[in-house]
């Protein structure tokens, strides 16, 4: 087998400990913002993934340097809110994060910079970052129908009252992360309310930033400060970790120091009411971000429905939760997640495909899914159509799985999670 193939066995069980790498959405912050801040930034646990190593590889070519201390920490090298015009296009790999937040700093900038990135995000949509740019006073082109490769003519800024007809916590960083560049107080008030780490890194650094319930404000020409933090584990990717524990009754697993954020923890509720049981301890609060360790054990496993601000909450989840419905005492009903056509690849189409390849039932909808339970699936050939959340949702899946399950294109969870599979099978008891 190829080394982008992963071959995965049935378990009886998953049991152990886990540390999970630091979280991916507070990593690209962080990055992004201690390179227009003043001084050097220190950043334990900074997320291994290769979305992050885009926006540190970005940030480099903005004047920025970093480095990998003795101890592990990454350090970056801050240049205060001038960064340096880039001598060629900025990399974004795969990464929407990068491409959308970095964005908007670069709006504010003096000077004109482009962004690109693979296949998968040159698919991606970006017109909902273009708009309240332009709005702002930056000049952006773009290739048809909004998608990358971006150029954006920097310049001095105007404070906008933006209300994005889509939630997005992206959008929203983007545009706070403009906002710091503008003359006034920039504020965003979303439709439902997303996660918050902007905010809370915003004001980790030094800027006046304030927030309240979907409303987001800051105001512009604050100086930021450099910052050292640890990053917590990634909920995102702890959340395939709970799912395999809710596959098998009697399960028990440990992760300590997971992201607590109330605007990411909706996940634990759900799973609770899903079914699993759940202890959260240990809780302390790390630069406006909780954090705390999560004890799981697996029980029956009931599944419901996910719809509503419940989608916006759990929207990278949704991928997992669908893959191992099928297991589930009731099924699995997820209604409002269009997103989820428009992420690195068509999620509901991916999660539709390789469950029927396992031979799964199920009603594929414009916006969601419907999955009936109390199913059995054997081992097939999947692909991971160059999603790492598709390639992990479905490893996770296969434990249960009669028979081995193919995963191609499996290395494209190193966006995420470089160790995702030697973690998995560290934990999976035969």
């Amino acid at each position: 087998m190829s080394a982008s193939t992963v071959i995965i066995r049935p378990a009886r069980a998953v049991q152990g400990v886990v540390r999970i790498p630091g979280d991916k959405s507070i990593s690209h912050r962080y990055a992004m913002l201690s390179a227009i801040a003043r001084g050097i930034s220190r950043f334990h646990n900074f997320s291994a993934a290769r979305d992050c190593a885009s926006t540190l590889g970005c940030m480099r070519q903005l004047g920025a340097e970093w480095r990998r201390a003795d101890d592990g920490a990454i350090e970056v090298d801050g240049i205060g809110s001038a960064l340096t015009a880039p001598s060629a296009a900025l990399d974004c790999g795969n990464s929407g994060s990068t491409m959308r937040m970095l964005s908007g700093i670069l709006a504010g900038q003096p000077f004109t910079s482009e962004l690109f990135g693979d296949e998968s995000l040159s698919r991606r949509p970006m017109a909902r970052i273009i708009k309240p740019l332009s709005e702002m006073g930056a000049t952006i082109a773009s290739s048809d129908s909004g998608r990358p490769p971006l150029k954006i003519h920097g310049g001095p800024l105007r404070a906008i009252h933006y209300r994005p007809e889509v939630a997005s916590a992206q959008v929203k960083s983007c545009v706070l992360f403009a906002g710091l560049f503008a003359d006034g107080e920039t504020i965003v008030e979303e439709p439902i309310r997303t996660r918050d780490h902007g905010e809370l890194a915003l004001r980790a650094f030094g800027a006046e930033v304030e927030h309240t319930g979907n409303v987001a404000s800051i105001h512009g020409g604050h100086a930021l400060t450099a910052l050292e933090a640890r990053v917590p584990g990634d909920l995102s990717s702890a959340a395939f970790f709970l799912c395999a524990a809710a596959l098998f009754p009697g399960s028990q697993l440990s992760l300590p120091g997971i992201l607590m954020n109330p605007t990411r923890a909706r996940l634990l509720d759900i799973l609770i009411q899903m079914g699993l049981k759940v202890a959260v301890g240990q809780i302390e609060q790390h630069h406006g971000e909780l954090v705390g360790s999560i004890e799981v054990h697996g029980d029956a496993w009931k599944g419901g429905t996910i719809a509503g601000a419940d989608t916006a909450a759990l929207i990278d989840e949704i991928p997992v939760l669908a893959a191992i419905a099928p297991f589930s005492q009731n099924g699995l009903e997820v209604r409002d997640a269009k997103e989820l056509r428009v992420k690195e690849s068509d999620r509901i189409a991916a999660v539709a495909t390789n469950l029927r390849k396992m031979g799964a039932d199920l009603e594929e909808r414009p916006d969601g899914l419907r999955i009936p339970g109390q199913q059995k699936l054997h081992g097939a050939e999947l692909d991971s159509f160059g999603d790492h959340r598709i390639a992990m949702a479905f490893a996770v899946a296969a434990l249960r799985a009669q028979g081995e399950t193919t995963i191609l294109n499996a290395d494209a969870a190193g966006v995420s999670y470089p160790t995702f599979f030697e973690d998995l099978h560290s934990i999976a008891t035969d």
